[in-house]
């Protein structure tokens, strides 16, 4: 199927002054006309054709499926400049019948490798929350923790860049300076979620961050407008409900825990709202895997003077051995820890780039069941059924959200 769009740009001659000569009827074109400056452009199957004004046309189509054919009438020329031409931009845009079908093979090829980058997703995202407890409970310094992970993932992307591994950007100073809240927003939330995995069970940690879509709809409402629907908002009952439930139950319950984790989730949808506000129209050039690795850089620049400031140089081997910790394996799980998180992250984008936003959240609700019974039984924490029942319910309250995020209002 074939559409055309006309946009005329300048003034053109009237075409009630224009007497045309009669035309044999056979002749659908006249090869003798005078030339016309034509030029043509081809991006994403637009076409941008210059006709001067030395000639009128008229355009017609013999079937929906022929190209558009330009009938020159043989009028007087007027006498218009060069610099007066009339500049038409012709679009068209044709769908082939076939364009949908794939091959079986391919779309099998396509279909396993997605399930490959989802379970790619998860197993890092386990072994990031494991290695990264396990570290946290005998190294109670978040937020050099953080900077450790932050430190790996820019030699990564260096590594990537110096490569060509994936291409290196160019950006400019106000691009940067658009991007610079987005890295801040990021590196809170990522120390904060290190500050409550440090000090409640990975579980629960992984229960109170279900609120992120509670936060998402309140930030959305106050900085962009966006009312939500009332199934979005019978939606949230259920996540709040449960996580409450969950908190009351959780048997390494603590404040800080859980004021740090209601802290990331407001660090992480701030990062949303913002990216919505500020980044639709400054970074359209920028996908995310390149947005992300250029925010792990500024965040690593950023948070290694703060923790230096608040928590001193305490990673040598020296301060861990007067620690009485294992010095290698300290290294070697915080540095897993590390290239899970840059990896879990980068495989997070690679599948948001083959799939809707409404099957990543459903994904990324699935992850998180995920993890928390892999944490459950790894470090064996103690549920009791209640809280169980109260986890179960907030994760499906998330699940439902992402599904009725499929409804859009209708329009009055």
């Amino acid at each position: 199927m074939q559409s055309a769009s006309f946009t005329l740009a300048s003034p053109s001659p009237s075409f009630s002054l224009l007497k045309p000569r009669r035309q044999p009827p056979s002749l659908s074109f006249n090869p003798r006309f005078d030339p016309i400056r034509a030029s043509s452009n081809l991006n994403n199957d637009s076409f941008n054709v210059n006709l001067s004004t030395r000639r009128s046309w008229s355009l017609s189509s013999s079937s929906s499926s022929s190209p558009v054919q330009l009938r020159p009438w043989n009028a007087p020329p007027p006498s218009y400049s060069d610099a007066e031409t009339s500049r038409f931009e012709v679009k068209a845009t044709s769908v082939p019948e076939a364009a949908g079908e794939k091959p079986e093979s391919s779309s099998l090829f396509k279909t396993l490798e997605l399930g490959a980058l989802f379970g790619l997703w998860y197993l890092f995202n386990i072994y990031f929350n494991i290695y990264n407890k396990q570290v946290l409970k005998v190294y109670p310094y978040p937020v050099t923790v953080t900077v450790i992970q932050f430190a790996v993932g820019t030699v990564i992307v260096s590594l990537m860049w110096g490569l060509n591994l994936y291409k290196k950007p160019k950006v400019s100073g106000s691009q940067l300076a658009v991007i610079l809240p987005l890295a801040v927003v990021h590196t809170l939330g990522n120390v904060f979620t290190n500050m409550s995995l440090g000090k409640v069970a990975v579980s629960f940690t992984h229960t109170i961050k279900a609120m992120e879509p509670f936060f998402s709809v309140v930030l959305s409402a106050m900085f962009l407008g966006e009312l939500p629907t009332f199934w979005v908002v019978a939606s949230l009952v259920p996540i709040v409900g449960g996580v409450a439930l969950a908190s009351v139950t959780e048997a390494s319950f603590n404040w800080a825990g859980f004021w740090s984790a209601m802290a990331s989730n407001l660090s992480n949808q701030s990062r949303n709202v913002l990216s919505k506000k500020v980044m639709v129209k400054s970074e359209e050039s920028l996908d995310n895997i390149t947005l992300f690795s250029i925010i792990t850089v500024m965040s690593f620049i950023l948070l290694a003077p703060v923790a230096l400031f608040m928590e001193g140089v305490k990673f040598t081997p020296t301060f861990l051995q007067s620690a009485g910790l294992n010095v290698n394996q300290i290294y070697t799980r915080s540095f897993l820890a590390a290239l899970c998180f840059h990896a879990y992250q980068q495989v997070s984008y690679m599948i948001l780039q083959r799939v809707s936003p409404v099957t990543h959240s459903v994904g990324n609700c699935v992850k998180r069941v995920v993890v928390i019974v892999s944490s459950v039984l790894f470090f064996k924490t103690p549920v009791s059924p209640i809280n169980t029942l109260g986890t179960g319910v907030a994760l499906s309250g998330v699940f439902l959200y992402s599904q009725v995020k499929r409804l859009k209002p209708k329009k009055a």
